[in-house]
């Protein structure tokens, strides 16, 4: 059982991405799942997380109104859309289960990463 992100990549300040996170052996519509990132020299924080309905969602304060989650059932997919896009947001961006919004802290096993480099 494996979350699987993708969708990293170098973008300039103000640039979008779309992050997918793929459940190998877990179907993503029955668990909460989140975003978290880690920066160069800091520590792993949640960035984003949607319960097992889809409709309720949580955001850390530094992302509110330019990232978004949502879901794919179709694909088993988890996408985090990323829109205006900042230095500070470089990060290995990851996907895990997590605990029902507004916690979303952890609740399985980390997936494989993708990088997000934000720079001019």
């Amino acid at each position: 059982v494996q979350l699987q992100a993708s969708g990293g990549g170098l973008v300039q300040p103000g640039g979008s991405l779309r992050l997918s996170c793929f459940g190998s052996g877990l179907s993503v519509e029955y668990w909460s799942i989140g975003w978290f990132r880690q920066a160069p020299g800091k520590g792993r924080e949640v960035v984003s997380c949607m319960d097992a309905s889809g409709r309720f969602t949580h955001y850390a304060d530094s992302v509110k109104g330019r990232f978004t989650i949502s879901r794919d059932t179709a694909k088993n997919t988890v996408h985090l859309q990323m829109n205006s896009l900042e230095p500070e947001d470089t990060a290995v961006y990851y996907c895990a289960r997590t605990k029902p919004p507004p916690y979303c802290t952890r609740d399985g096993d980390w997936g494989q990463g993708t990088q997000v480099t934000v720079s001019s």
